[in-house]
């Protein structure tokens, strides 16, 4: 029996319980399941995502160090890709995934010893025994093998990288077979000669890090002059290289081992970037793909759907993120998912990293059905953020169930100062000045289509991005709809093995989930929601959630329908709820999801339904009203309310709080004159 290195005590192995968090590991296994929960580990940086760092622990493991455990902002952290840190491993889950906590000691020296975790090993081993044998192994070597001088002299040779030339190449080089990236996994321990882009060139504490882009897709390139050093100083993003080097995998993941880099330039280099042009073009475009289902607004649009497909698809091809902004109800939450279920298998297919769905792609639901000043900047920062610490490409923005009134341009303009590409899926009515503001619109309205929803257009441009989720997709038109679903989405439901019921769960599930957290996009959640064969037990999640969601709106509906005024203008009848006086605020539900309830269960009663809150006006009606001209209307009557109808996508209105009872009046009043200059003589 050994002792603790640190107290003394009889153990088995080299330090005792008590001590254990004082000695920092250094992992030697390939598996998560080989780490120990509790000990602190030395990793390097791996790279960055909204909620957190990534580290790598070891060869072959990669856990979440999540920003809630971070000691400061994720966004003040200046730790690069590559830089060594230390962390502790709190859980390592079933699925692989390791989650990390912060160590305050950030420096070796800081702990009491530093111990080897090496699952082949009996027991673990002191650092000092390691490096002793290391060293012994290394002295062997030495002594056994007496290098010839003409292998000292091509070592010199590599190690000036400079000084290589596109137009000399020596017989071994002409020997060595060109591939495409694709083809590389044919190759591991081989030698091989690629050429492409480098996407990104970032400095890590060993070698430096070239991301190579082809025709085919993208691979990391180490390639290693010495420590911290950077090799081959003049190539760096947007250069066109050719690089010799062996293929190997490392963390489970292809990478070439650099032993040559050359930047091309003049035809060399238009050869290589026309080729990966035309290839991306064509690789881009989706083929014909039937609608999901026959319908009119669908078809109406469908060669702006392929457009829309096209320009994801080619974001992921380019290494390029693609950020869904949709709005938080659940037809731009089952829209968003149908796109991000479409686009994640092609990002895993085409980058290598572990972590690469969760940088290339991101779905973000906004407060508010516009795309907002607020949005824009935070986006923005984003973007400027992660292109200067990650040298990220800036992303294709891609906004469902939001984005086609005039409301959105300002973010929409800002986005367009650093040329972030936009595509907009809306089913509502499209104002014109946006056309001329996105590169993309897919939206009925434009062609004189009838209503569909946002999912509708979502799944099928979804459908385009990627065939062979369809069969994943069949189900998610029908969610969307509140009532009158159309058939063709209701037998399209039922195939993929849903039933009415089935996705009225769903939907009310949804709603719900969607209010709490309305800023975080809640993937994992969806995605078990609506996707059932990735859930371990879907119907009793969704029939639990939907249970909550018909109790809680049942118990407001109930004081809502009991506080209801009935308010009758030139023969029509307005049904009328003082929101502030008569809601939870704060609580599920959300108010306009209360009034779509209401107005649904008295459609037959009333014209329209308006919902009057502190500051706010929401209007129900299936007459057609403009909003922005009903507030121009009112504003004559109330011009001291500064009636504003920058919520008009959603039927809101906004008015000064002190304004409050002129503002509805005025309303009502503009109201009743629409309604009665609409009525047939």
């Amino acid at each position: 029996m050994a002792t603790c290195i640190i107290c003394g005590t009889s153990v088995d192995g080299r330090v005792c319980d008590l001590h254990e968090e004082d000695v920092v590991f250094e992992f030697r296994g390939t598996q998560p399941d080989e780490l120990t929960p509790r000990r602190y580990y030395r990793g390097t940086v791996d790279g960055y995502a909204e909620f957190g760092i990534f580290v790598d622990i070891g060869d072959s493991v990669t856990g979440l160090l999540h920003k809630s455990e971070l000691n400061t902002r994720l966004d003040s952290m200046d730790l690069e890709p590559g830089d060594m840190v230390f962390v502790q491993v709190q859980n390592v889950r079933d699925n692989g995934n390791v989650d990390l906590g912060w160590s305050i000691r950030q420096d070796e020296s800081q702990f009491r010893g530093t111990l080897i975790d090496d699952p082949d090993a009996e027991t673990d081993l002191l650092a000092e025994e390691v490096d002793d044998e290391d060293d012994e192994g290394d002295t062997d070597d030495s002594e056994s093998t007496d290098p010839e001088p003409v292998e000292t002299e091509s070592v010199e040779t590599a190690s000036e990288p400079a000084q290589e030339s596109a137009s000399e190449e020596t017989p071994e080089q002409l020997d060595t077979p060109g591939v495409t990236v694709d083809e590389l996994d044919d190759y591991v321990g081989d030698r091989v000669r690629i050429e492409g882009e480098v996407a990104t060139a970032r400095q890590t504490s060993g070698p430096t890090i070239f991301e190579l882009r082809d025709e085919t897709g993208t691979v990391d390139c180490a390639a290693f002059e010495e420590a911290g050093v950077r090799a081959y100083p003049d190539a760096g993003e947007g250069d066109v290289v050719r690089i010799e080097g062996e293929v190997e995998r490392r963390r489970g993941e292809l990478q070439v081992e650099t032993e040559a880099l050359v930047v091309l330039e003049d035809e060399e280099r238009e050869e290589v970037t026309g080729r990966m042009r035309d290839a991306l073009v064509e690789r881009a475009r989706p083929s014909d793909v039937e609608p999901l289902a026959e319908d009119p607004a669908v078809e109406a649009v469908l060669d702006d759907v392929k457009d829309a497909a096209t320009a994801v698809r080619r974001a992921v091809l380019e290494g390029r993120p693609v950020v869904v902004r949709h709005a938080a109800t659940v037809d731009g939450y089952v829209a968003g998912a149908a796109i991000e279920r479409a686009a994640l298998p092609l990002i895993r297919e085409e980058h290598a990293g572990t972590d690469a769905e969760y940088h290339y792609f991101d779905r973000r639901p906004l407060e508010d059905a516009v795309y907002s000043m607020d949005d824009a900047t935070n986006d923005v920062t984003t973007m400027l953020s992660n292109n200067e610490r990650h040298g990220e490409q800036f992303p294709l923005f891609v906004f469902v169930a939001t984005g086609g009134t005039a409301e959105s341009l300002d973010g929409f303009d800002l986005l367009d100062v650093y040329g972030a590409r936009r595509v907009v899926i809306d089913e509502r009515a499209i104002d014109s000045e946006v056309a001329e503001a996105v590169d993309v619109l897919v939206g009925p309205d434009q062609h004189d289509g009838p209503a569909t929803t946002a999912t509708a257009l979502g799944a099928n441009v979804a459908a385009h991005v990627n065939e062979d989720v369809r069969a994943d997709l069949g189900h998610l038109p029908a969610v969307s709809y509140w009532e009158g679903t159309p058939d063709q989405y209701g037998d399209l439901a039922a195939a993929a093995g849903y039933d009415a019921d089935d996705t009225r769960t769903l939907r009310e599930a949804i709603a719900l989930e969607a209010f709490y957290q309305s800023y975080e996009d809640k993937r994992e959640l969806i995605i078990d929601l609506l996707f059932s064969a990735d859930a371990s037990d879907p119907a009793e999640l969704a029939t639990h959630i939907s249970e909550q969601y018909r109790t809680r709106m049942d118990d407001e509906l109930d004081t809502a329908e009991a506080n209801l005024e009935r308010r009758d203008r030139d023969g029509e009848t307005v049904l009328v709820l003082d929101t502030d006086a008569y809601t939870h605020r704060f609580e599920f539900p959300p108010t306009q999801l209360l009034l779509d309830e209401l107005f649904r269960r008295h459609r037959e009663d009333c014209i329209a339904l308006v919902g009057i809150d502190e500051d706010e006006a929401y209007i129900r009606t299936d007459e057609d009203v403009d909003i922005r001209d009903l507030v121009a209307t009112a504003q004559e009557s109330a011009p001291l309310a500064a009636l504003d109808a920058r919520g008009a996508r959603e039927g809101r209105v906004e008015f000064l709080r002190g304004e409050r009872k002129s503002a509805q009046e005025a309303l009502l009043d503009a109201l009743a004159g629409v309604f009665s200059a609409s009525a047939p003589a």
